[in-house]
């Protein structure tokens, strides 16, 4: 049985989840943007390493403010992202760099810093973003990344995308699941703050294995989580599938991807953030779907939709997180 119904939900600011804008400014005291970075890293899955093309899902494109493509200079990027947050977010306390295109730890230690360096020197710029893959986080990495976060604000972003492993090899992931496990704890046992990203609606993902996913995921010391839905990009091996057999490659559509975003939030506990609830890509990129929706409007329909169930972040959470175990 699920525990009593906590009313007024206090402990989320009035939300029925504990949404990541709101701790950020409790934190910090106020908002702190991200300033997306391409520093020309790229991926084991697209090198030859694992793979060649990457995973099926994958066209950076479909997530990359289009000043990354025009600019390959680190400190050039970082001011033009700036000056367009500073216009869209005028209320911003300060900007952190995000390095987000592929793999963003996966080259020698030595190339890593320099790049984390220049961002780090831009006036600008208060901390750091790091978006990698578990199978990218060697141990040098990982104590170097801990030593950094004793000097700056540093966030570890770590593709999870899901938690079975049917899923992650039909997608031509490259890792399974208890990667992630291990990378999370690794990194965890070093103090870093730590956000993982979900993937909803990839094939052979059931509503099952999804609860069942977010019940493994509770028990890990995640401090944040995102949410992105399944979108087809073009040039990508989804998309031809797609093409040639959509029945194939079953797609979410708003109502039932917001039903899945909560079967995740109820097994989770209280005091994972929430990032982000899903994504936006460029109409050119995206093939399907097209939900008619911007992404401004997924919070209050994820509110209204808690409301209509009646229910909560951890509303059946009875773990507990072990860090560094």
């Amino acid at each position: 049985m699920p525990p009593e119904n906590p009313g007024n939900f206090e402990q989320f600011n009035g939300r029925r989840y504990n949404a990541y804008n709101d701790w950020v400014k409790r934190a910090h005291g106020g908002r702190w943007q991200k300033v997306s970075i391409d520093a020309g890293f790229t991926c084991p899955n697209r090198d030859g390493s694992l793979g060649i093309g990457g995973c099926s899902f994958c066209n950076n494109d479909g997530f990359t403010p289009s000043y990354l493509r025009e600019e390959r200079e680190i400190a050039t990027q970082i001011d033009t992202g700036i000056t367009f947050m500073r216009r869209r977010y005028p209320d911003s306390k300060g900007f952190l760099a995000y390095f987000q295109s592929y793999s963003n730890t996966y080259d020698e230690l030595a190339r890593l810093k320099s790049r984390y360096d220049i961002a780090l020197a831009h006036p600008g710029i208060s901390g750091i973003v790091i978006g990698t893959r578990p199978d990218c986080l060697p141990e040098a990495t990982l104590d170097y990344l801990a030593e950094l976060s004793t000097q700056t604000m540093l966030e570890l972003e770590i593709g999870i995308e899901s938690c079975n492993d049917d899923v992650l090899r039909e997608c031509l992931r490259g890792h399974d699941f208890a990667c992630t496990q291990d990378a999370i704890r690794r990194a965890a046992r070093r103090g870093l703050f730590i956000t993982g990203h979900l993937l909803l609606g990839l094939p052979l993902e059931t509503a099952q294995s999804l609860v069942d996913g977010a019940k493994a995921l509770a028990l890990l010391p995640l401090d944040a989580l995102k949410f992105h839905q399944l979108q087809i990009l073009r040039g990508t091996r989804l998309a031809n599938r797609y093409r040639a057999a959509p029945e194939s490659v079953p797609l979410l559509n708003p109502e039932s991807y917001l039903d899945a975003v909560i079967d995740v939030l109820e097994q989770l506990p209280p005091d994972i953030k929430i990032q982000r609830l899903g994504s936006e890509v460029p109409p050119a990129v995206r093939v399907s779907p097209d939900w008619g929706m911007r992404l401004a409007k997924f919070q209050a329909c994820l509110e209204e939709r808690l409301h209509t169930r009646d229910t909560w972040q951890g509303r059946y959470f009875a773990g507990q997180a072990q860090p560094g175990n």
